[in-house]
């Protein structure tokens, strides 16, 4: 169960990575973030299998073989109550809670208590998590099994388990949605496809321009220059800016390539964090030229089949970049920090910079980074024994629950708020939080 539009996508490939003769079901919990229809299908729509044989995952309906089939239309949307009424109905003998942190903490901790036979509850973070943090670990403690996708994640977060307590395994595995562009185990970019124009993605080495289209390109060029955004960093407005008259000058300077801002959301979208200055929004304050950027949603395995280069500032698509073969920039005009969420890619050899950029020089990453952070070989992930162990456990009766932190009357109020987003529909809690704030003012006047 997933409940926004990166979870849900790293909940789907995960499960369709899953060994042979595991029989599953994908659902989004309905909360105030809850993806659109059209991001469901575009987060679904990438579930692929690994390199072991998976379950036959249908990813429009978010069912595999044998399964409690979902809607025609995607996995279903469903309240803290539906949840809980199929989480009965299938008996699961695992749960992976694929959630912001005080929703895990609340469907583990109330939403999904008592069920019987107990399930292994399983959590995780859906992208970057360097450097772990204790937040993260104290929503999580309630759960067997936390998924993480590098060793340096998987020692981190060891370590704060280890001086906090609580909480259960910590299990490795693949960034799942890196195994499509990557051949499976071959490494960053498996063996490297048509890339940069008429070149091999990643052939140019570090700091190398983007090649001009010869007449050998494939029938379906790399000609698209992508930008994901994030909605978190950078915060300000004036750096955002920055960035799209960047990319603008390279669609000034590079009429052959088609420059696109991949939008994680619309305008009017949820996603997993508020994103308060939209990219497409701050283009058209600007007074952009119309034609220069593109502004686009969907899959992003879409674009980078298309992409001769690569941009962020931070996001986990970047190693979905450097899977596919396709040279990239990590910007560090804004700083290279935890606040900037970037801090992991310090020594991979892709950061660069705005005038990288407006030059259109791109990089390959190095090796040795890409070993240690993310591209570790599939023998050393090890997310599907813990589990298969924790299932065996639960099943005889022997397994002991993990223990959340943030059980007891201090996190009460909390989780009476995190109760409430994931009971009531969000259209009358927006309702609710509109009429608290107008009666807050009121109080404040007559005060």
């Amino acid at each position: 169960m997933a409940d926004s539009d990166s979870y849900l996508k790293w909940a789907a490939c995960l499960l369709a990575g899953l060994p042979a003769g595991c029989t599953t079901e994908l659902a989004v919990v309905r909360t105030p973030i809850t993806p659109s229809p059209a991001q469901i299908r575009a987060a679904v729509s990438g579930a692929v299998s690994g390199p072991e044989p998976g379950p036959a995952f249908d990813p429009v309906s978010g069912a595999a073989s044998g399964s409690v089939p979902g809607a025609a239309a995607g996995p279903p949307v469903l309240s803290a109550r539906g949840l809980r009424r199929t989480a009965e109905r299938f008996r699961p003998d695992a749960v992976l809670v694929a959630c912001t942190g005080p929703v895990v903490d609340i469907l583990t901790a109330e939403v999904l208590a008592g069920l019987s036979p107990r399930p292994v509850f399983v959590t995780g973070l859906p992208g970057i998590s360097v450097p772990a943090t204790e937040k993260a670990w104290l929503f999580r403690s309630g759960c067997d099994l936390f998924v993480l996708h590098s060793g340096r994640e998987v020692e981190e977060f060891s370590e704060i388990g280890r001086r906090l307590g609580g909480g259960g395994r910590v299990g490795l595995a693949r960034l799942p949605f890196l195994r499509a562009g990557s051949g499976g185990s071959d490494g960053p970019g498996g063996p490297a496809g048509p890339g940069g124009l008429g070149g091999r993605a990643g052939s140019g080495g570090p700091g190398a321009p983007v090649a001009r289209q010869d007449a050998a390109a494939p029938a379906r060029p790399r000609d698209r220059v992508v930008f994901a955004t994030q909605a978190k960093v950078p915060r300000r407005r004036e750096d955002r800016e920055r960035i799209l008259l960047a990319l603008a000058d390279l669609a000034g300077r590079r009429p052959d390539l088609d420059v696109v801002v991949k939008l994680r959301a619309l305008a009017d979208e949820r996603q997993t964090h508020n994103e308060r200055h939209h990219y497409q929004n701050l283009w058209q304050e600007l007074g952009g030229r119309s034609g220069a950027l593109r502004f686009e949603a969907g899959p992003m395995h879409d674009h980078l089949a298309r992409a001769a280069g690569f941009v962020t500032v931070s996001s986990t698509a970047a190693l979905e970049a450097i899977a596919c073969s396709v040279p990239l920039l990590v910007l560090s005009d804004f700083g290279v920090s935890a606040e900037m969420i970037n801090l992991v890619f310090e020594g991979s050899g892709v950061l660069g910079t705005l005038e990288d950029l407006s030059a259109g020089r791109f990089r390959t990453p190095d090796e040795a980074w890409c070993k240690a952070n993310y591209f570790h070989g599939d023998g050393e992930s090890d997310w599907t024994g813990h589990l298969v162990s924790l299932v065996g456990q639960a099943r005889s009766g022997r397994l002991a629950p993990a223990v959340s932190l943030l059980d007891g009357p201090g996190y009460a109020a909390a989780r009476r708020r995190a109760r409430l987003r994931v009971e009531v529909p969000p259209k009358v809690l927006r309702v609710g939080y509109r009429a608290k704030r107008r009666m807050r003012r009121y109080l404040r006047a007559l005060g």
